[in-house]
């Protein structure tokens, strides 16, 4: 059970830096501009905080280090994020509100994952498996 919550841990903390990759690197104009479609205030930074708050949860939970930091970090991210730019209540083109809608579900089973992580107290194959949180 051990090998396989560390699968799973990789796989999400992949999945995390991934789309921090994105926010800092890759992506950045292309999300920039659609913070500034959905009316979020200084949007470059916006999404530069948002890299690095997923940043900060992918390494947490992709090295098991820190686990409160990591999830706090992911919490504080997918909160603003779901609500803002996933408002599928205020879409009016249809197709555009189902794509909204999956992605504040996504969004909303993402954050209820990483609240999961704070009940394991002991998170095996972890570079600093003493620290807590």
């Amino acid at each position: 059970m051990e090998l396989l919550f560390l699968i799973g841990r990789i796989i999400v903390g992949i999945y995390y830096l991934f789309n921090a990759a994105n926010h800092l690197i890759m992506g950045t104009e292309q999300l920039t501009q659609y913070a500034q479609y959905k009316g979020v205030p200084a949007p470059r930074l916006a999404v530069i905080v948002s890299g690095i708050l997923l940043l900060i949860g992918g390494l947490s939970l992709l090295l098991g280090a820190y686990p409160g930091i990591g999830v706090l970090s992911l919490v504080l991210f997918l909160v603003p994020v779901t609500f803002k730019m996933h408002n599928f209540w205020a879409v009016q083109d249809q197709q555009q509100r189902m794509m909204e809608m999956v992605n504040f579900m996504k969004n909303l089973a993402l954050m209820g994952s990483a609240l999961m992580f704070l009940l394991i107290e002991r998170w095996p194959f972890s570079l600093i498996p003493q620290m807590w949180p």
